[in-house]
């Protein structure tokens, strides 16, 4: 075990100070108070995995992924449909949460036990990972969530080409989507879903309807100017013009109320953040740590990437939310647990699997 670098958790800190500070305008009420609650919940596990260290998490990787496919097939038995998406699963009396941000980090670990074994070279080599990949991210693309979908495509198509996928194999890929698109994936979304990519192209085509939530969030960002209305005096959120303020959308309130300035520090933190997981990676001997770190930076940078895409209008809405800033405490805490094993990984890098 060597020296921790404190520097990770600076930055987390300071992101989640920002999501607070927002979130305490944007929803000052109950789900403040519970955003703090998830908030310890996750600090309770990060201690938890800080304590067992590498080894230990790791042994518990089958275990994992096994049991969020079964999660996601008793959301698929028994889920709460919540936004148009059956993706929340209630047990007794404990808090409903989504079982497809477990999925998520059981990917990551069950990819990385995969891909540091053997190169990707031929068409055999891809059987392995997407026979780990396909299960999940079906069974969330039928709830149907296309958002969780498309994040759990990410960390695999980044994971396979941080571990050497051929840039000829990810055209061939490519082309194989834009056939299956218009065949399979569109007849298969829901009619919100639809709507939703439509209104992406023509947003004004339906300003009261599906094109209402990009053209108030715009609005939102660009009154905010270079420094802000003000914490609290934000006309579009205050007023309740943007939908999900406190969740999707939360970034044009911190916009508005901070302006262009703010907007822009949170993305350097953002930046700073993935610059030293990228860091952190490189820091590591063994591949398989590599690979981890390396997946949870593809989670969170493309959830950051499409969340901030979305609220400007450069991406269609696909209810992904803003990583350690969005109210959500399933989300909250998967965010946490994933940066404290990318932090047990890297503290532990000298460790032998």
């Amino acid at each position: 075990m060597v020296r921790s670098d404190p520097s990770l958790p600076v930055l987390v800190l300071l992101l989640l100070g920002a999501g607070l500070l927002t979130l305490s305008s944007a929803a000052p009420g109950g789900e403040f108070v519970r955003q703090l609650a998830f908030l310890g919940v996750g600090l309770a596990a990060s201690g938890v995995m800080m304590w067992l260290g590498k080894r230990r998490i790791l042994r518990f990787v089958p275990h994992l992924y096994v049991a969020s496919m079964a999660l996601l097939v008793l959301v698929q038995l028994f889920g709460t449909r919540v936004n148009g998406a059956k993706s929340w699963l209630y047990l007794g009396p404990l808090p409903g949460f989504q079982p497809s941000e477990l999925a998520k980090l059981a990917l990551i670990l069950a990819l990385a036990a995969v891909l540091h074994e053997r190169p990707i070279a031929g068409p055999m080599g891809y059987l392995r990972p997407l026979a780990l990949l396909l299960p999940p991210f079906a069974l969330v693309f039928l709830e149907p969530d296309l958002g969780s979908a498309l994040v759990l495509a990410a960390i695999g198509g980044g994971m396979m080409l941080v571990r050497g996928l051929p840039w000829r194999h990810l055209a061939a890929f490519g082309l194989v989507f834009v056939v299956l698109f218009p065949s399979v994936v569109w007849p298969s979304l829901a009619p919100h879903q639809r709507t939703r990519l439509v209104s992406f192209m023509n947003p004004a085509a339906d300003p009261q309807g599906s094109g209402y939530q990009v053209i108030q969030s715009t609005i939102a960002i660009g009154s905010g100017g270079l420094t802000g209305k003000g914490w609290g005096q934000g006309t579009q959120s205050q007023l309740g013009f943007i939908p999900y303020r406190h969740t999707d959308f939360i970034f044009p309130v911190l916009a508005e109320e901070g302006g262009f300035l703010a907007a822009v520090v949170l993305l350097i933190l953002y930046g700073l953040l993935f610059w030293r997981l990228v860091a952190m990676a490189s820091e590591c001997l063994y591949e398989r740590d590599q690979l981890i770190i390396m997946g949870v930076l593809t989670l969170i940078g493309f959830q950051v990437l499409v969340n901030v895409g979305v609220t400007l209008g450069l991406a269609p809405v696909t209810g992904i939310t803003l990583p350690l800033v969005s109210y959500g405490g399933t989300s909250l805490v998967s965010t946490l647990v994933a940066l404290t094993l990318v932090f047990v990984v890297h503290r532990d890098r000298y460790a032998d699997w």
